[in-house]
Formats: structure tokens, sequence, C-alpha cells
């Protein structure tokens, strides 16, 4: 019977400084370590350093490499983690009534292309309470007017931690969060949108972009904020358009954009591949 060493994922960021690779190194070599990827990146203009670290141990358990790290991690004023490489990241989807992001996230779970694991999803509307049943997931409807609004996000809140869910994934959810809500998921929300913003705000930014006859049609995936659609930005892409193409045209291309864009985002920060920088990220592809 075969053993599998146990991997991990280490990242980490700290005031910049010499030897910080040397050191992480030498932790991991002293504890039977062995780097499997690494990437490192030093923020001149802030000083910061950050590092993400894959390895393979099986000297050490878990719970030891956590407890070892964070004393080594304190002489260099790390902010540190520490991730079981093979554990899919609990993750809970929001949704209103435009699908192919939510559509498309569930079928490169199900194909195996994530390592997420979806435990639940939640809408203000019913619509796709079987697309949901069809996966196996459970599906919660939480309506939402002005009137109800604090009462859905608790509801919703409860559902997020009941599943411990260390992602929350909103897929086209058309409802702006409290920012009491963007608090409680700071740095584990992911939101996309047309990159038209702010230029095209409303519910139909392809009329308005087919309007004004735009060239480039795009998308963004970002960490969710109280400053709306203003997060720490994880992915961009852009399709181009011309004279030729209608309002379909466009909605159909930046629908494909905003599924694409969402899924690298999501991909990126299941790996852990993600770090933040203050307003900006880091991302070790």
């Amino acid at each position: 019977m075969t053993t599998t060493t146990p991997a991990y994922i280490l990242t980490l960021s700290c005031p910049d400084r010499t030897g910080i690779v040397h050191a992480v190194s030498g932790f991991l070599l002293e504890r039977g370590g062995n780097i499997e990827e690494a990437a490192q990146y030093n923020d001149h203009d802030t000083g910061l350093f950050f590092m993400r670290v894959r390895f393979a141990c099986i000297d050490h358990p878990e719970a030891a490499l956590r407890e070892q790290l964070a004393t080594f991690g304190a002489g260099f004023g790390m902010s540190l983690q520490l991730h079981a490489a093979a554990e899919p990241m609990k993750t809970v989807i929001l949704v209103s009534k435009e699908g192919h992001c939510l559509n498309d996230l569930l079928f490169r779970w199900k194909s195996g292309l994530l390592a997420i694991d979806v435990r639940a999803i939640i809408s203000n509307h019913r619509d796709f309470y079987q697309l949901a049943a069809s996966y196996n997931v459970p599906f919660h409807h939480i309506p939402v007017t002005a009137a109800t609004k604090a009462q859905g996000e608790a509801k919703q809140l409860e559902i997020i931690e009941s599943e411990g869910a260390e992602l929350v994934v909103l897929a086209r959810y058309m409802q702006i969060l409290s920012n009491g809500l963007c608090k409680s998921l700071a740095g584990r929300a992911i939101n996309i949108h047309h990159s038209f913003l702010p230029s095209f705000k409303g519910a139909k930014p392809y009329y308005q972009a087919h309007d004004r006859g735009v060239k480039l049609i795009g998308a963004t995936a970002h960490y969710v904020t109280a400053d709306l659609d203003e997060g720490p930005i994880i992915e961009q892409d852009v399709a181009r358009a011309d004279h030729t193409d209608t309002v379909e045209d466009l909605t159909a291309r930046g629908r494909d954009t905003e599924s694409q864009v969402l899924a690298r985002a999501v991909k990126w920060h299941s790996e852990h591949r993600v770090l933040l920088n203050g307003h900006r990220t880091v991302v070790f592809r």
C-alpha cells in the first residue's frame, strides 16, 4: 500500500529584509520538508515581501507545523497561513437571475477543475433551484427587499458560517451588500462585474455599450469591500467588439468573458495563490 506524503501550502507576507527565503527554506528542510513549488515577490513601493510555498512533509503533523511556524514567523513579523493542499475550499455561491457564471462554476467544480467544495447556493430568486438540485447542492431562497435586507443578510451569513465557507462567490448576485456583511466576508468574498463600470452603470450595461459603439468589452473579478466595485482586483480580461455586433452579440461575449474571469479568480483563490497587498493583490499564477 502506497502512503501519500501530506502536502501543504504556506503563504506569508512581512516587511522585506535579507535572508527570508533562506530562513523559510531552512525551516522546512530542518523538518524534512520537500519544496515542490515556490514563488516570491518584493514590493519596493511598500517594502513588503510576499511568498507562496507548496511543500511535502511526512515527519511532522499539521498541528506541530502550525505551532512551530507561528513561533518562526513572529521573528520576522510575518502574517502567515498554512493550508493542507489536498483539502478543497468550502464555498458558498450567491446568484440572482443570470446563471451563466453559476453554471460555469458548478460544471468546472464537478469536472475536477476547481479545488472547491460547493456547500450551498443562496439566491434572492428561485430560478436556479433545479440547477442546484442537479448537482446535489442545497439551495436557499432568501428574498431581499429594502425592508427585509438586514434579516436576509443575517440568514445568508448564518448559512455561510454554518457551512464553514472559506470562499463566498457573488456569481452575478445583483444586490449591494451592507457594510457589515462586507466586513464579515473580508478577504474571502469574490465578485464579478462587467468592466464597463463606472462608465456604464445600471441594469443594462451592454445596451449602453452598444449605443456608444465600444470596441472592447470585458470583466473584472475582485474582492468584495464596502466600497462598491472598488475592492482589490484579482483578474480581468477583454474581448474585441466592432460596429457589426448587436446588443445580443455583446451580451453573449460579455457573459463568456465574465465566466472565464470569475473561474480563474476562484481557481487562484482556492489554490491560495492570491495575497492581499493593501488595495491591490499579489497573484502567484
